[in-house]
């Protein structure tokens, strides 16, 4: 499966700076009590996320409890809900026919609630990136005039966790609105235009009208991940969030993931916004995860740390593959006829079932290098400061101590992904990397860049070399 993602262009216009990345794993949320709204009866909500699963996902919810309560989620049959109840009479239900399982996606979801409309449709409108949603296999609007739970008063109002069956959200979430007394269409947040008509983009929201209970999330205070910054200080407490928690990865530069659909048939579990991977085998080699976006040219960095300590257990592999179908369940440590691979135990470089090189082995917290050269069909392996092989990434086609990829099979139409698994048979976790794809989910203070000042590596990035994300992709893939 290819996926390379939404909004893989260059240039947006207008660009965010941060997501917040909600982990499931820490129980992370947003949560508040509201203060006295302008309407109960008219109101916006705008928001851009970015699942990491696929099912039983909590966006946002308001209200004291079961008898009164609105929320906005994901099922568990992947379709996205809205609901309301007001003195346990259910006001609003709609249920999309479509799906959400897009895991390298970003979505922007607006509702433009105003129950004061004669004609029921009316009342509550769902976009999704910018189109109206009219597809519903649950379509209940709210009576005329109702207050539903998302604009009263007084009340608790949660982001990334239903506050009374505790679904709670995992992925990135970034320019959270609210808008107080206002039904807004989704152009007051994005936009399709002349030089990407497809696609559509988020707009800057900074001079909308919030009214009294309205607020703006942006997510830029490190400091102060819950700060409004409408004007409102209708400020959230941030529970259970990380400082490595904000993100460089947003709905206009969308940064590589692992992909957990691709492993779906394998042991492994993911968690840090799929960055990172753990393998739990027992017998045989295990798949555990590969890029959410394949590169078939331009020049590619990527660091992984690994966090498995040393011993019999610890057989990390990591490396470059053309196949994503049939590796799941084995050839990880060898490789089939589409992989490279680096491994920790030992040190090996090997490629088709054939060694290549030995280098340095790896084992806890060691910083894991890849140099992808696929304007020359080159890849180099690094730990830390040093390339293996007395490798040179800049050597361009003389190749330097790289592994070319002239044999190696693409079954994908020629795009390769990175990729890691294990080969052990031994029982427990076997194999785990935390990827950096240019937004770790770990604390690093390296502060390298690459020459168009993305990312935060660990190591220089080679001259030439790009993180990789759609604003890169745009202009190198």
């Amino acid at each position: 499966m290819i996926i390379l993602g939404t909004n893989s262009i260059k240039d947006t216009g207008y660009d965010v700076a941060n997501s917040l990345r909600f982990n499931d794993n820490d129980n992370a949320n947003l949560s508040r009590t509201k203060g006295t709204s302008d309407s109960t009866t008219k109101g916006t909500y705008s928001f851009w996320f970015k699942p990491s699963k696929t099912t039983g996902l909590t966006l946002i919810e308001n209200g004291t409890g079961s008898a009164d309560r609105a929320i906005i989620y994901i099922a568990s049959d992947s379709t996205l809900k809205v609901f309301s109840k007001i003195g346990n009479s259910t006001k609003l239900s709609l249920a999309t026919n479509r799906v959400f399982r897009d895991l390298s996606a970003w979505y922007n979801l607006v509702l433009a609630i105003d129950t004061t409309q004669g004609t029921a449709s009316n009342r509550v409108k769902l976009y999704i990136n910018g189109t109206q949603e009219t597809s519903f296999g649950t379509e209940t609007y709210p009576d005329q005039n109702d207050a539903l739970r998302f604009f009263t008063s007084s009340e608790i109002e949660e982001i990334g966790i239903d506050f009374e069956n505790g679904g709670l959200f995992d992925g990135y979430m970034c320019e959270i609105v609210k808008v107080d007394n206002a039904q807004l269409d989704a152009t007051s947040f994005g936009e399709f235009d002349s030089d990407s008509p497809t696609i559509w983009k988020p707009i800057d929201v900074s001079g909308l009208t919030f009214g009294t209970n309205g607020y703006y999330l942006d997510f830029e205070s490190s400091g102060s991940l819950g700060n409004d910054v409408s004007g409102n200080s209708n400020n959230f407490t941030a529970n259970n969030f990380a400082a490595t928690d904000q993100s460089t990865d947003t709905c206009t530069n969308n940064f590589a993931t692992l992909n957990p659909i691709q492993a779906a048939l394998s042991s492994a579990t993911f968690s840090e916004g799929n960055l990172k991977s753990v393998t739990a085998g027992t017998s045989g080699e295990n798949f555990g995860g590969g890029s959410s976006i394949g590169v078939a040219s331009g020049k590619w960095y990527f660091e992984a740390k690994a966090t498995v300590g040393s011993g019999s257990a610890d057989r990390n592999v990591i490396g470059v593959t053309g196949e994503l179908s049939t590796i799941a369940y084995n050839k990880s440590y060898y490789g089939s006829s589409s992989t490279v691979s680096y491994q920790s135990y030992n040190g090996k470089v090997i490629k088709n079932e054939v060694d290549q090189y030995t280098g340095s082995t790896y084992a806890t917290g060691d910083i894991i290098r890849i140099a992808l050269d696929l304007d020359n069909l080159h890849v180099y392996f690094g730990k830390g400061g040093t390339w293996q092989n007395s490798g040179n990434p800049e050597s361009g086609s003389t190749g330097t101590g790289a592994v070319d990829l002239v044999a190696l099979t693409s079954t994908t139409d020629g795009f390769y992904f990175v990729y890691h698994g294990d080969n052990s048979g031994a029982s427990g976790p076997v194999s785990t990397f935390e990827f950096n794809f240019g937004s770790p989910s770990y604390s690093e203070s390296g502060g390298e860049t690459d020459g168009n000042g993305y990312g935060n590596f660990n190591q220089s990035v080679p001259s030439g070399y790009y993180a990789l994300n759609t604003k890169n992709l745009a202009e190198y893939g």
